[in-house]
């Protein structure tokens, strides 16, 4: 009977493959651990605001940094809708957010269309300057922004609250950089069947913008409900106080003595509410639009 043919013998796998996988995984391990690290570096002050809201005012001052109240009691949002003037405050920052929103929107990408389609005299100038006003501290505009809204008569009103911020350079950009992807035949064929420049903009290319409409609508609306300084150059009247205007004045300590931090930290809590609460909802359209918008480009 003749031997069966020897096999040749299986190679072990290289050391350096069984290193290269311990390296890899050590790494993969050591990054999760810094994202975890810093999450809740990022997370625990918002811990803290949520304890601190349900704490009693001694506990609150004894133990400012403990998340967990000690007794648990909602003393602090009775006085915030009791004592103070927060539903005023949440009503006035309502009707300017919704205002502001709905203003920029419109009005960034009209702006946005026009400077990416349109063809006139000084449009790379315009352009240049709508550049040129994102690189200018907010800061700086305040006194003349103050100077301007007394001039044209509309200081310590709503009119002054909302008109200066219908309208930002930020939103014109991301707009115009949306438009210019879009191909110029899309609207070849509205132009032909007698529809104007409008028409085009509303009913073919507006509607094809969606990624950057619910990009400019959250950060339109997260920018107006925190808009503290503008507030504070456009109205005295506390009748017209926003939120961000009236939690300041808390802050400040103007209702008392105390630290005052169950009234404080949960007037700011409530004030984060709206914000979160439409990124919520908008993440899942964002992220959607986001991805047809890359798979047209």
């Amino acid at each position: 009977m003749t031997a069966l043919t020897d096999r040749p013998p299986v190679a072990a796998a290289p050391a350096h493959h069984d290193r290269r996988g311990a390296r890899t995984l050590a790494t993969r391990i050591l990054g999760y651990a810094t994202l975890v690290f810093f999450g809740l570096v990022f997370l625990y002050p918002f811990v803290i605001q949520l304890g601190n809201s349900f704490k009693t005012e001694p506990d609150a001052a004894a133990n400012p940094l403990s998340p967990i109240p000690d007794p648990l009691t909602v003393a602090g949002f009775e006085r915030i809708f009791t004592g103070t003037n927060f539903p005023l405050w949440l009503g006035n920052s309502l009707l300017v957010t919704v205002l502001v929103t709905l203003g920029r929107v419109f009005f960034d990408s009209l702006a946005g269309y026009a400077l990416a389609r349109l063809r006139f005299r000084g449009r790379s100038g315009l352009f240049a300057a709508v550049i040129a006003v994102m690189a200018v501290p907010g800061v700086v505009l305040l006194i003349p922004k103050f100077l301007v809204l007394n001039q044209l008569g509309i200081y310590n009103s709503y009119a002054g609250l909302v008109v200066p911020l219908l309208a930002d350079a930020a939103g014109v950009f991301i707009m115009k950089q949306f438009f210019e992807s879009i191909p110029v035949s899309m609207e070849e064929a509205a132009r032909i069947d007698g529809a104007g420049v409008f028409r085009t903009y509303w009913s073919v290319v507006l509607p094809m913008a969606r990624p950057a409409l619910i990009t400019l609508t959250i950060l339109s609306f997260q920018g107006s409900w925190n808009e503290f300084p503008h507030s504070l150059v456009s109205v005295q009247d506390p009748d017209l106080f926003t939120l961000p205007r009236g939690l300041a004045d808390l802050v400040s300590g103007s209702l008392g003595k105390g630290t005052q931090y169950p009234l404080k930290l949960g007037a700011a809590l409530l004030a984060t509410i709206p914000v979160a609460v439409l990124f919520v909802i908008f993440q899942r359209y964002f992220v959607r639009g986001a991805n047809e918008g890359a798979e047209k480009g």
